[in-house]
């Protein structure tokens, strides 16, 4: 039984034709993304700029929904409420009002206090189990963690591919990376969407879908170089068309476990699912668009194609 193909294996849509079309248009929307955080910035959650965590326990199961409205609308935008241990337990983690701190008075315990009264219902009251402030150094910690994380992995990725391929197969990878997660980015900062731990994890996951999706790429260009007696031209074409329905399949199956997630894992995961079905959705079209149009204008040659001498004997052995 021949494996399902959304494409023809044989298919030959001419990719690297439209290579300058495809290659600005990504530009343009990566300069987009980063005038948006430039201009706008993000709206950080509690995460990155301190606050009031809140301990309740409810007589019965909690209606987390109801009392994320309720909050809100006493003026707490972006209350983060979340169930833990059991459904009775809840943790309620806010910023002060835009205007200051809360009617009580303004420490933790007070907030605690009115939180409780907003929280409970006539038929479900709540009790303060504790609550305690966040302070906003620990939010610029975890900030720089962030980038220290990105710059990371994009080390590692570029000392990986060099060693697996050439310079030219990393750097083209990493600028791929790069626009994916410059784009992903910058949605938040255009959006407003709320930017919290749970988006910088769907981020940087995004970092490693891009960067896998690319190198069965460039691993598909590598070997079809040793069969085909062809310029670089038509070896990455070919490379992306048998490539394409892996692609579109692997993303598809992809996106649709995220998009599950994003509809019914709350409003504590929305945030992180958001960040991966768009980085999910950039990073297939870049790793067709993007990444072996870059090879191609950083002038890849055959010497770049050829494998190294220490695969030679297991790519000999291949059926």
């Amino acid at each position: 039984m021949k494996p399902f193909n959304v494409f023809p294996y044989d298919s030959n849509i001419n990719f690297m034709r439209m290579r300058w079309v495809s290659l600005i248009v990504a530009a343009l929307i990566m300069f987009v993304g980063l005038g948006a955080m430039v201009t706008k910035g993000f709206n950080f959650a509690l995460d990155f700029t301190g606050g009031v965590g809140v301990e309740l326990r409810f007589q019965k199961p909690a209606d987390v929904d109801g009392v994320r409205s309720r909050l809100e609308k006493a003026g707490y935008a972006n209350a983060q409420v979340q169930t833990f241990g059991t459904g009775s337990d809840v943790l309620v983690r806010l910023q002060d009002r835009p205007h200051g701190a809360s009617q009580a008075g303004g420490t933790s315990s007070s907030i605690a206090q009115e939180v409780r009264t907003l929280a409970s219902t006539p038929d479900n009251q709540a009790e303060v189990r504790s609550s305690a402030q966040i302070s906003p150094q620990v939010g610029k910690e975890l900030a720089q963690n962030g980038v220290y994380a990105l710059l990371f992995v994009l080390f590692g990725f570029g000392i990986y591919i060099s060693a697996r391929f050439e310079w030219k197969f990393a750097a083209a990878a990493i600028v791929t990376t790069l626009h994916d997660v410059i784009v992903v980015a910058g949605w938040f900062a255009l959006s407003g969407h709320e930017f919290d731990l749970t988006v910088l994890a769907g981020v940087l996951s995004v970092m490693g879908y891009s960067i896998n999706d690319t190198i069965v790429v460039f691993d598909r260009v590598r070997e079809n170089f040793r069969g085909m007696r062809a310029p670089p031209y038509e070896v990455l074409n070919k490379s992306v068309n048998q490539t394409l329905s892996r692609t579109v399949i692997t993303s598809f199956v992809a996106f649709l476990t995220v998009f599950a997630l994003y509809a019914y894992g709350g409003g504590s995961l929305r945030g992180m699912a958001e960040s991966q079905m768009i980085g999910i959705v950039i990073g297939t079209l870049s790793s067709i668009f993007v990444a072996c149009p870059l090879l191609l204008w950083f002038g890849v040659s055959k010497q770049d194609l050829m494998p190294k001498a220490r695969d030679e004997a297991a790519l000999a052995r291949r059926p």
